[in-house]
């Protein structure tokens, strides 16, 4: 395990978009240390060494970066927080029947959550209540505080499987589109092409991505047609530098990912895309950050409206990320569309993840690419894409949609009261 720690840090300060902006950061030797105390005292079981390197990695301050054990079962506490001033509020309930959702946490571990916030503050990294990630710190204590005095003893739960939502249905004279990721390009041209009258004779559209884990922006080319004004808007038109770190390591472990995802892919402008950056990555390969010169190689990006729909509301939330963070920044573009929600998750500051795989057991995704807009101080990180009119998360939000019922305001009478 020393060994796969010893490659993991070469890799952060060699092959990671952003070591050049973060030396000094991590701490090795620390966790070094750590790992050898482990080690000569029998505890450094695969569990502790995944805790560790995760730890060593929050130094960097980067959420779009990933370690896990691919031979342990994922585990979590049953059940989803967020934070509302000084409060945990339970948002959602998957496998702990003992709590219930709008349930409220006043203690965890029994440190109020002004105490956790303090003690945990590197962890929990963000500018505001509704950005913070609380089940890290949820699994590192015993037990919860209701409101209602009931104390409960924390268990670990084997986390449900994930299942993507794509649907469309119909709303009165407005079509809902829901997307909860962009992974599968041809899933989502399927339910485009098989709803494209509902969608070209729509009053008005809102598209929830309010959670979207990401994916492959090729995935939402097809969307874009309907969110574009009629006179159309040049999406490559941006001051916007993306430099992508072609070490040697990095293109070979490119080059695997590329490969994979063309077995699997139909949809032909999401397959323009991967070939794209195979050949740029093939081209600029040992070159260290290069620009990739994509323009030649890539679905025409000057997108034409089509369809009846005049307005458009998107949902967001902290929740949506990577391409979904890609996706809202698109629709921004539009002067049909109205951004309304929470700010995205913020990951594309540092993006294009490779991944290095130790023993078939360990696996490291890490970033490749990073923005000009770093240098100029105006990152999305702790941000995200910031809505047109932001609506703050209450607990509210647990007993109906408010969101969903501002947007149908919105476009039904053209004022919104958030």
């Amino acid at each position: 395990m020393q060994k796969i720690f010893h490659e993991i840090v070469s890799i952060m300060h060699k092959d990671y978009a952003g070591w050049q902006d973060k030396q000094g950061w991590d701490r090795p030797d620390f966790f070094k240390e750590k790992l050898d105390r482990c080690r000569a005292d029998g505890t450094l079981t695969p569990a502790r060494f995944t805790q560790l390197v995760q730890e060593y990695l929050m130094d960097f301050r980067d959420r779009h970066m990933y370690f896990t054990d691919l031979k342990a079962v994922p585990v979590d506490r049953g059940f989803r927080v967020r934070r509302y001033r000084d409060r945990l509020f339970v948002t959602e309930v998957h496998s702990e029947n003992r709590v219930n959702t709008g349930d409220a946490i006043v203690t965890v571990g029994g440190l109020t959550v002004a105490e956790l916030k303090n003690k945990h503050g590197s962890m929990l990294d963000e500018v505001h209540p509704e950005r913070e990630n609380w089940q890290p710190v949820l699994a590192r204590y015993g037990e919860i505080q209701l409101s209602d005095g009931t104390v409960i003893k924390l268990q670990e739960y084997e986390r449900e499987p994930y299942s993507p939502v794509y649907s469309i249905r119909k709303l009165g004279d407005t079509v809902l589109i829901k997307l909860t990721d962009f992974m599968n390009p041809d899933a989502i041209r399927e339910l485009i092409r098989t709803n494209e009258t509902l969608l070209d004779e729509a009053a008005h559209l809102i598209m929830d991505v309010r959670t979207n884990y990401g994916g492959s922006d090729a995935s939402y080319l097809p969307l874009l047609p309907y969110l574009m004004p009629e006179e159309g808007v040049d999406l490559s038109d941006t001051d916007e530098v993306m430099l992508f770190n072609c070490t040697s390591a990095n293109a070979e472990r490119e080059a695997e990912k590329f490969r994979k995802q063309l077995a699997a892919v139909q949809d032909p402008d999401a397959r323009l895309v991967i070939e794209a950056f195979k050949t740029e990555w093939e081209r600029n390969r040992g070159r260290g950050f290069s620009h990739f010169n994509l323009s030649d190689l890539m679905p025409d990006l000057f997108i034409r409206g089509i369809g009846s729909a005049e307005a458009i509301v998107v949902l967001t939330d902290v929740y949506c990320g990577s391409s979904g963070d890609s996706f809202a920044e698109a629709c921004r573009r539009s002067d049909k569309v109205t951004v309304m929600g929470r700010g995205t998750m913020g990951l594309n500051d540092y993006a294009n993840l490779a991944t290095a795989v130790w023993d078939r057991r360990y696996e490291l995704m890490y970033p490749t690419s990073r923005l000009s807009r770093i240098d100029e101080g105006k990152g999305m990180s702790r941000t995200g894409v910031e809505p047109h009119v932001h609506i703050p998360w209450t607990p509210e939000h647990l007993e109906r949609d408010v969101d969903l019922g501002h947007a149908l305001a919105f476009l039904k009478t053209g004022k919104c009261n958030a």
